[in-house]
């Protein structure tokens, strides 16, 4: 077999060792189908109300009631894309862990003892997630038409968005990947979990970076979620608060840009440390 054909086997069976661990931990897959459920109430419902995004309000400026209305439906517009970035972030997570507990339980080893491509174990195992994070993006997308979002660009442009998403949430596992195998315990990579919330939450997902204080706003609109953010509100056709920042004036190619500098030095530095772990 060629080495193209090789790898692509290996990444095959790869992929179909993450998703049989999702189908025997059925717990883990409802996990990562309710946590953005959960969200969208959260910060829909209860932040709602009481985060104003310039320009956002879609309602009707007559009664005190349909202004209200107006202005949460416009915040839950503007902060759809932030979730659907969030699930991208999130990559980082499981397979951060599952990376740490296959080196902690010898799999790692076992895998490197044997005749089969390294790029393709780990590619595998990204496509399998991304396989997952293709039915979080569905299953939010739907609660969120639910509650009032809308696609209010073209259908080519929607496309493009959500073919971002994923192409960043590719990114952010290959992310998780090298930092598992780095770490190379169970525990000490679910305790790094926590590192990845201020990643989320210095962003413009939530709220406009123009409230945010001069040096905290400009770490926000640098922040590569961020870029993917303003990118699925200028594709969807949401709402969207000003910034000056190169990144949120040209976003689109901001996020593809930070998604080819992820791949190219993530990628190769876990499939290194993949190979030498141990040696």
């Amino acid at each position: 077999m060629s080495a193209v054909a090789n790898l692509a086997a290996d990444a095959w069976s790869s992929m179909l060792r993450v998703l049989l661990h999702y189908r025997r931990s059925p717990g883990l897959l409802a996990v990562s189908l309710a946590v953005p459920v959960l969200m969208v109430v959260v910060f829909g419902y209860v932040f709602g109300s009481a985060i104003t995004v310039p320009g956002a309000e879609t309602g009707a400026t007559g009664a005190s009631g349909a202004t209200d209305a107006g202005h949460v439906d416009g915040y839950r517009e503007f902060l759809m894309p932030g979730l659907f970035a969030m699930v991208a972030v999130n990559g980082i997570m499981p397979t951060m862990v599952g990376a740490a507990r296959d080196v902690g339980r010898g799999v790692t080893d076992r895998l490197r003892s044997m005749a089969v491509s390294r790029t393709g174990l780990l590619l595998g195992q990204t496509l399998a997630d991304l396989l997952v994070s293709v039915v979080v993006l569905a299953l939010l997308a739907a609660v969120g038409l639910v509650i009032g979002w809308r696609i209010r660009g073209g259908a080519a442009d929607a496309a493009g968005a959500f073919g971002l998403l994923l192409l960043f949430r590719f990114a952010m596992t290959w992310v998780g990947l090298l930092l598992g195998l780095a770490v190379g315990k169970e525990e000490a990579a679910g305790q790094l979990v926590v590192a990845v919330f201020p990643l989320a939450m210095v962003t413009n997902a939530f709220v406009p970076t123009g409230g945010m204080p001069g040096w905290l706003a400009a770490v926000a609109e640098w922040n590569p979620m961020s870029a993917v953010v303003q990118a699925g509100r200028d594709l969807f056709g949401n709402p969207s608060a000003p910034a000056a920042a190169w990144p949120m004036q040209h976003a689109v190619p901001a996020a593809l840009l930070w998604c080819a500098v992820l791949l190219l030095v993530c990628g190769p530095f876990a499939v290194r440390k993949f190979a030498t772990h141990g040696t």
